[in-house]
């Protein structure tokens, strides 16, 4: 209903966990790091909790999006069953024929683990993701404990993830069930979001939908993380029925007031767990008389004091020529014209000049074909738009596509040159190659030609998407495990002592051992990577950064 009044493609708050809408706090990444981690490593069980909306179903189905090509995953969602019911539905998960005896639970657990046994034989792994797991009976727990029996001489057969809220670490926390809390190797909780996490959240959200500009206030963001908490269910539910209430009365800004009138409207009642201070002062008349005058006056006092990407392909047009003024006593630079500018334009302080008209003005060079022919000129590497695919054509020249989804400070981290896709006033995107960043401006790079623009432009007009090359330093691209064995996991360790200032002993071997592992996370936490021991294709991209391959391009600096 509100959604064209606001300029959005879909409602940006519904409660449907849409991996899509997934903002990926620093909670939120970690707990998916512990997934990502417990789905690549075998045997035992992984636990994630959280309170009732704080995203523990979303993340999941983030994961299920993530998952390897060899994993088979079984997920339960109801609860509620017997032992039998909890087992068939396993089986009919995982496509396993049911035995004669269906009722029998000796007879579903053979056939359950002969399942297993094959799929361990194929080099596959079996995954039981079992959510409000709270709600399990106690003889269910302990068919669940039995599963983890399952296993060969070296490693469990099955991966269990139980996800629930926080009487399920009660339950388990339980004497009898000490035995199952045994085997759990990966513990995660869940916690609502901060103040900024919340207002990062509603601008994260707001975006996926469309919006290109701010539709709550800074006031009305403080008012929605203090009414809800920080629950990001509770947000979406306020923050739904306050756009709706802004809609009604033809208001284009989200305010306070519209935010508490939308809690009152959703709430007969503060929800559960809010205390009376989170309401207005004035709302609580008995509580005030109740402070008689001097503390009347003490509370006045204080009163005053406190995409889709890359899915368009435009036709190329003429580009239009903007004019920018430059620094005084020098003569305006036609913006689009085709002069290739050094990335030291990033220092000589020349002013950033407006987005938006900027993407207007060269409208016909900010295609996916314009965007990707500069980014491999900036690694030396020649285009052909009329043969593969540019990812294709990179990896014929032992160069590698990684997208991936985040902020500019995740951009930074890695160090290299990136395609941004970005959206105008009228939703249109537009691709460009962020070629410098500083702290307050950028340097895009269009159709070969580099503007500065302000970083807090670039980010109402961004959605997180970013695509680089990278160049790995290994024989082929390959993500590492602990645990595995591989003769590329010496790179790793020399890597690691380059850039640490410390031998990874032992440096000859080929064996991801966890002292290893603990150096990759020393050195993720280090460069604010997700902190999951693994080695994966990012991890390897800040690696290779860090080591200064001269070949390689570099993120400049801008000021």
């Amino acid at each position: 209903m509100y959604s064209s009044f606001f300029g959005l493609n879909e409602k940006p708050f519904s409660i449907t966990p849409d991996p899509r809408y997934l903002y990926m706090s620093e909670r939120h990444a970690e707990a998916l790091a512990h997934l990502i981690y417990g789905v690549k490593e075998s045997g035992g069980f992984i636990q994630l909790t959280g309170e009732v909306g704080t995203g523990k179903t979303t993340l999941v189905r983030s994961l299920l999006q993530q998952l390897p090509d060899f994993a088979d995953v079984a997920v339960v969602l109801n609860s509620q069953l017997s032992r039998v019911e909890f087992l068939s539905s396993i089986c009919e998960e995982l496509h396993v024929e049911l035995p004669e005896q269906r009722n029998s639970i000796k007879a579903l657990t053979d056939a359950l683990n002969a399942y297993l046994l094959k799929n361990h034989s194929l080099g596959r792994r079996t995954i039981l993701i079992v959510d409000e797991a709270q709600n399990l009976r106690v003889d269910v727990l302990e068919q669940v404990r039995l599963l983890t029996n399952l296993e060969t001489a070296k490693q469990k057969l099955l991966q269990i993830i139980l996800i629930g809220q926080p009487e399920l670490r009660e339950l388990l926390a339980r004497n009898d069930m000490r035995q199952l809390a045994q085997r759990i190797t990966g513990r995660y909780h869940l916690e609502p979001l901060t103040r900024d996490e919340t207002a990062a959240y509603i601008e994260h959200r707001l975006k996926v939908a469309g919006a290109i500009g701010p539709i709550f206030s800074a006031a009305a963001k403080r008012d929605l993380f203090r009414l809800s908490g920080g629950v990001p269910r509770m947000i979406n539910v306020i923050a739904d029925r306050a756009l709706l209430g802004a809609y009604t009365q033809e208001e284009r800004e989200v305010t306070p007031e519209l935010v508490r009138a939308a809690l009152a409207e959703v709430y007969d009642r503060p929800p559960a767990g809010f205390s009376w201070w989170q309401r207005p002062w004035w709302a609580h008349p008995a509580a005030l008389l109740g402070l008689g005058a001097a503390g009347l006056l003490i509370v006045l006092a204080s009163g005053f004091a406190g995409l889709q990407w890359f899915r368009i392909n435009r036709d190329p047009g003429p580009a239009a020529a903007v004019v920018a003024e430059g620094p005084a006593g020098k003569a305006a630079v036609p913006l689009a014209a085709p002069v290739a500018v050094p990335l030291a334009v990033a220092d000589t302080g020349t002013p950033a000049l407006p987005l938006a008209p900027l993407l207007r003005a060269n409208i016909g060079r900010t295609g996916t074909d314009t965007a990707f022919s500069s980014l491999f000129r900036l690694w030396n590497v020649d285009l052909n738009s009329q043969t593969k695919r540019p990812c294709v054509q990179a990896e014929d020249r032992g160069l590698y596509c990684l997208y991936q989804r985040g902020t500019l400070d995740q951009v930074r981290t890695l160090g290299l040159p990136a395609i941004l896709t970005l959206r105008d006033s009228n939703n249109d995107p537009h691709q460009v190659v962020l070629a410098g960043l500083g702290a307050q401006t950028a340097v895009l790079n269009i159709g070969g030609t580099e503007f500065r623009v302000a970083i807090k432009e670039l980010e109402q007009l961004w959605f997180g998407e970013s695509l680089l090359l990278w160049r790995p330093g290994t024989t082929a691209v390959k993500s590492f495990l602990p645990g595995m064995r591989d003769p590329d996991v010496r790179w790793l360790r020399a890597s690691l002592a380059r850039i640490q200032g410390k031998p990874a002993e032992p440096m000859d071997s080929d064996l991801y051992d966890e002292a290893l592992a603990g150096r990759v996370r020393d050195y993720q936490r280090d460069r604010r990577l997700p902190v999951d021991g693994m080695a994966g294709h990012a991890t390897q991209v800040a690696i290779n950064s860090d080591l200064g391959d001269g070949e390689m391009p570099r993120l400049a600096l801008a000021n």
